[in-house]
């Protein structure tokens, strides 16, 4: 199971033997005050316990998480599969629909950053 084929933007940012593997949208964009690198999109792909105890994610567990991160707290999209191929399928679809413009990323925020959303509009959904 690759990533070889990635909607347009999202990029293989780290991929484990384990199987945990990390995307990642338009790095390049995310490098300025605009679009801050804290705020690159990220899909993380794991097995690793979703506990919040610090270092419960090195744990493995039976299930597979996608979780797509707008930043290290803030989570758009979180589901879990039994196993890692339904997971792989999973972390596309969700990279294909953040693409499309089909996430509303600004509903998992408390706390409105309206000019980084103009921003982000611009490279989602085209």
């Amino acid at each position: 199971m690759s990533f070889e084929s990635l909607p347009d933007g999202w990029r293989v940012w780290n991929e484990e033997p384990s199987g945990r593997v990390i995307l990642t949208f338009r790095p390049d964009q995310f490098d300025g005050d605009d679009l801050p690198a804290a705020c690159l999109p990220t899909i993380y792909l794991t097995n690793g316990s979703r506990r919040s105890r610090p270092g419960a994610g090195q744990y493995a567990t039976d299930q597979w998480h996608v979780v797509l991160f707008l930043e290290p707290e803030i989570e758009a999209v979180a589901e879990t599969y039994e196993g890692r191929e339904s997971a792989v399928d999973a972390a596309r679809d969700v990279a294909a629909r953040f693409a499309d413009g089909d996430v509303d990323y600004r509903e998992a925020y408390q706390v409105p950053r309206e000019a980084y959303f103009e921003r982000l509009d611009e490279l989602v959904g085209q």
